[in-house]
């Protein structure tokens, strides 16, 4: 089998990453899984988002070390966890600790169930 050939099969992983952001209202990419959280800021968004009981799909990027260095470079957004809601980056921990004490996260996660 050609190289061509096989590229055309495989999907490379920024085309996965993209793929995963546009086929999930809210994917979390973090350390670890919802079930077992890796990291202190990843496990911070995970009960945030179990407050809320939103349906969200988790992507663990300690399966593969690019993973981290591909979803950097189409996010901009160098930390994990990045939440990512409608295909938009919502961003890190930190903002999105600061969304929910403000009460903004609720109308962000809202726009998930628009469709």
């Amino acid at each position: 089998m050609g190289k061509k050939e096989f590229g055309a099969i495989k999907m490379d992983l920024k085309e996965q990453i993209v793929n995963e952001i546009g086929n999930n209202a809210i994917i979390l990419f973090m350390k670890g899984t919802k079930e077992m959280p890796m990291c202190g800021f990843s496990n911070s968004v995970v009960q945030i988002l179990n407050h809320y009981g939103v349906d969200y799909k988790d992507y663990n990027i300690l399966t593969d070390p690019l993973i981290r260095v591909k979803l950097s470079e189409h996010s901009g957004w160098p930390t994990i966890p990045q939440l990512f809601v409608k295909g938009k980056l919502i961003g890190g921990a930190d903002i999105t600790m600061e969304l929910h004490n403000n009460g903004e996260l609720l109308d962000i996660l809202d726009i998930s169930d628009a469709d």
